[in-house]
């Protein structure tokens, strides 16, 4: 419970930081790419000092910074960006080799033409990659509006579930892949489709 409280507390704190004006995404050409919304949201707190960032932003930053400025990885650190299907996955493990940390995050245009809606998931794995909740795990959306160049936290009206539950952000294709993981390590799967405006289960 403990776990799932402070999960919860770390997407309602995203929440409150964003909520006023939204965040600014900074761009060139006519429209942002994944990159671009991945760190707008991880530098919305710059010129806050009030606010410090937890461990989970600080370690995404890090990675993705390195990434901008074309330096390798740190050590334990992989990543990947693809930019054509709008998609980044940052891993890090710890030294031991005992955990790993896991950022998604991707992008859809939404079928209005005026918005899209940004995702990020972030879940840290044990050795042998069994999903191992903690207190930063969490699926959140954001929709970035064309004309004010801003984006806000959105609900999507999906019930996260944070214990033995992973979410794939879509690489290929458009949909949502949940998986249900029990102590046997058995698996069931079922997908949130993508509807142009939001997710509906298959």
């Amino acid at each position: 419970m403990k776990r799932l409280t402070l999960a919860i507390m770390f997407v309602f704190c995203t929440l409150a930081m964003s909520a006023e004006d939204g965040i600014k995404v900074k761009f060139q050409g006519t429209s942002p790419d994944i990159m671009d919304f991945a760190w707008s949201w991880v530098t919305m707190m710059d010129g806050n000092p009030e606010d410090t960032p937890d461990e989970s932003m600080t370690a995404l930053r890090k990675s993705l910074e390195y990434y901008r400025t074309g330096a390798a990885q740190p050590a334990g650190y992989t990543i990947t960006v693809d930019k054509n299907a709008g998609y980044i996955l940052v891993e890090q493990t710890d030294e031991d080799g005992e955990y790993t940390h896991r950022w998604e995050m991707c992008y859809w245009n939404m079928a209005d033409k005026k918005h899209k809606l940004f995702a990020l998931c972030t879940e840290l794995w044990q050795e042998g990659m069994r999903l191992n909740p903690g207190q930063y795990d969490g699926l959140m959306f954001f929709r970035y509006n064309n004309a004010t160049k801003r984006m806000e936290y959105v609900d999507m009206g999906i019930e996260v579930e944070y214990f033995n539950t992973s979410y794939g952000l879509p690489r290929v294709g458009k949909d949502i892949t949940v998986t249900k993981w029990n102590d046997s390590g058995k698996k069931t799967t079922k997908t949130l489709k993508w509807t142009g405006n939001g997710f509906s289960r298959r």
